[in-house]
């Protein structure tokens, strides 16, 4: 992460990605803005097109995936391609998944230019894309051999996506680091002028977290529950509303809710929602849907999730802003009955 990696991303490729040939895949926002350095770039190491598709959550789909391989598939492949995704969240789940699934498995370079795949998206390796039954249904672990973040793409975003990005940090404070929650408060001017020293520390902290909480412990199974906080209502919210709402806006009304639901159960300090109230409010972001939601349509969306199983959805819940709660289930998860979770989002009065 930096300022000015575009500037070298010739050196970068060839340092960690050298390839036979490469494809830059971008969306119709982000292409106009930064495709055609990037390709240049590009073309200085290996022969490279450019691929784009529709901008939009909605446009992270198997119909953009099978436009995209076919595509692909009209070029000439071999084992040592490379796919290159510029652009936010959904580029990176997209391209991520086109790169898992083309000749079993090619190399793939993420150059994310949002706030929120800087900080969480690009740098998981969760990759897939949605469909009608819900969001992230289909998809695969697929790790990108580099990632470069140049927080200078972030001039150019706009204040929504902005916020989006910063549901991302707070969470990222909530799951793991006090201080540092506390201090995404204390530069939030700098955050909004979009200052690049004041966003890369951003960056860098909520890398650091997703990193720390993404590491085994203790023999359990790398994709620990805690990363799932606020996301599992946010999922579901998404599929519900029709992507009405983006990523971010999706994850500040999860958290939120999550939390009062934690404090409904017991496990959660009841100062915790007002705390992550103040801040989502601050930057902001909504703490409700939009448009009413119907309890009953969620929890359906809710049992389609990988978090579901036997009538039960685990959730992870904070203790306190900056530290988890353990909980009774595998991967210290708290199983919540679907009946339950029913009520629960009927106390949220929606």
């Amino acid at each position: 992460m930096g300022t000015g990696l575009l500037g070298t991303l010739d050196d970068l490729l060839a340092a960690h990605c050298p390839a036979t040939r490469y494809a830059v895949i971008s969306d119709s926002h982000v292409a106009p803005l930064y495709a055609e350095r990037t390709v240049a770039a590009a073309k200085t190491v290996a022969p490279t097109i450019l691929l784009t598709f529709p901008a939009g959550e909605w446009n992270k789909s198997r119909e953009s995936w099978a436009t995209l391989t076919d595509q692909l598939l009209t070029n000439p492949l071999d084992s040592r391609v490379a796919l290159i995704g510029l652009g936010g969240g959904v580029c990176s789940d997209l391209v991520g998944f086109v790169a898992a699934t083309l000749l079993h498995g090619i190399r793939h370079v993420s150059l994310p230019t949002t706030l929120s795949a800087m900080a969480d998206c690009a740098i998981g390796g969760q990759v897939g894309v949605d469909t009608p039954a819900g969001k992230n249904l289909v998809g695969a672990v697929h790790q990108p051999v580099l990632v470069a973040g140049d927080v200078a793409t972030l001039a150019t975003l706009p204040p929504v996506q902005l916020a989006a990005g910063m549901a991302h940090t707070l969470r990222h404070g909530v799951l793991a680091d006090v201080d540092y929650f506390e201090r995404l408060l204390e530069m939030r001017a700098g955050i909004v002028a979009k200052q690049p020293a004041v966003l890369e520390s951003v960056v860098r902290r909520s890398v650091e977290i997703k990193q720390e909480i993404s590491t085994p412990r203790d023999g359990q199974d790398k994709a620990l529950v805690d990363s799932h906080f606020g996301q599992i209502i946010a999922d579901a919210l998404q599929a519900v509303l029709g992507y009405e709402l983006l990523h971010g806006e999706a994850l500040a009304v999860g958290m939120l809710a999550e939390a009062k639901f934690g404090v409904a159960l017991g496990v959660t300090d009841r100062g915790v929602p007002g705390r992550i109230e103040e801040a989502l409010v601050a930057f902001g972001l909504p703490d409700a849907p939009p448009s009413p939601v119907a309890p009953d349509q969620l929890v359906e969306a809710l049992q389609r999730t990988r978090m579901a199983a036997d009538g039960t959805v685990s959730f992870a819940f904070p203790r306190a802003v900056g530290a988890m709660a353990p909980g009774p289930g595998p991967m210290s998860a708290h199983p919540v009955p679907l009946t339950k979770i029913g009520d629960l989002i009927r106390s949220l009065a929606w």
